[in-house]
């Protein structure tokens, strides 16, 4: 028998025989994030946002309209580095904060009405600036308004309702045991991939995994926080959380690479940036706003 030495960890020789010495241990799959970090800045952000919604619910709305602000810079910022469109960020804060506040205030009426405003105000305040690339600007605008504080205002409709708080805690809850589930499973279980070309990491396993754990936190939810609930409309609940938080993240990816970035921004150590962490948030406020309208009223 030859002696093993440091060729024989490589390919096998040329001979055909198979490499002598221990076979090469399988790499386990590692998380593309620093995990110590992305669990402790997500329990120590969700911990805040619980103990404010509970202790003074209509403070809740200064946690919106904060996350509605950043959540525009970073999109702004990052429009302006990678595809030098300039959106017209002060009247978009503004009128971002405006909304989320109307809508609380004067529901969805209240809500629309802020956001029209929104939009024709961004318009004027382009129009101070050079002609050029107006269109293109105002559209990034438009889509902005639209994007993060519309979106953010369901988020205040639940919160308007008798037991909003619940309502705000039954929507948290299920998105982020949606997302927690579709993690899970996907890295443990994945092997087809949903849709490779915007977000190779994203599994069809993993998806199931969203749509089990929503769907059985969405019956337990809905039989021990909403009055009047029942577990079958738990299951739809969770069931349309699964899907908006999955379209909703599989939209951000998209916006990301076409600006060819990672992160939208690194506000938060192990999540990237404000809208990193509210791409399924965003497009789910609505969905559970309006099951819940249907299944136990508005208010």
């Amino acid at each position: 028998m030859s002696s093993v030495n440091e060729s024989t960890w490589g390919p096998a020789p040329a001979t055909g025989q198979a490499p002598v010495g221990p076979p090469t241990p399988p790499q386990k799959k590692r998380a593309g994030r620093d995990l110590r970090a992305a669990v402790g800045v997500g329990v120590g952000l969700g911990g805040t946002a619980l103990a404010v919604l509970f202790v003074y619910r209509p403070a809740f709305l200064v946690v919106i309209a904060a996350a509605v602000v950043v959540g525009l810079w970073e999109l702004s910022t990052r429009l302006v580095e990678r595809k030098q469109i300039r959106v017209p960020l002060p009247p978009l804060a503004v009128g971002g904060v405006a909304t989320v506040v109307a809508g609380y205030l004067q529901g969805a009426d209240g809500a629309w009405t802020a956001m029209a405003l929104t939009v024709l105000a961004t318009l004027l305040w382009r129009m101070f600036s050079a002609p050029e690339d107006y269109l293109r600007d105002v559209t990034a605008g438009v889509f902005a308004a639209f994007y993060v504080p519309f979106l953010a205002s369901f988020v205040a409709l639940l919160l308007a309702a008798d037991d909003g708080h619940r309502r705000v805690l039954v929507f948290i809850l299920l998105t982020v045991v949606s997302d927690t589930g579709a993690y899970a499973v996907g890295w443990r279980f994945g092997r087809r991939k949903l849709a490779p070309r915007i977000s190779p990491g994203k599994t069809v396993e993993g998806l199931a995994g969203a749509v089990f754990f929503a769907a059985l936190a969405g019956a337990l939810s809905m039989l021990w926080l909403i009055d009047g609930g029942t577990w079958w409309q738990g299951v739809l609940l969770g069931l349309g959380v699964a899907v908006s938080a999955t379209l909703g993240d599989l939209g951000e990816s998209m916006i990301k690479r076409d600006l060819g970035i990672k992160d939208m921004g690194s506000l938060l150590p192990g999540h990237g940036g404000i809208m990193d962490r509210l791409d399924s948030l965003l497009p789910t406020a609505p969905v559970v706003w309006l099951l819940l309208a249907v299944f136990v009223g508005a208010d």
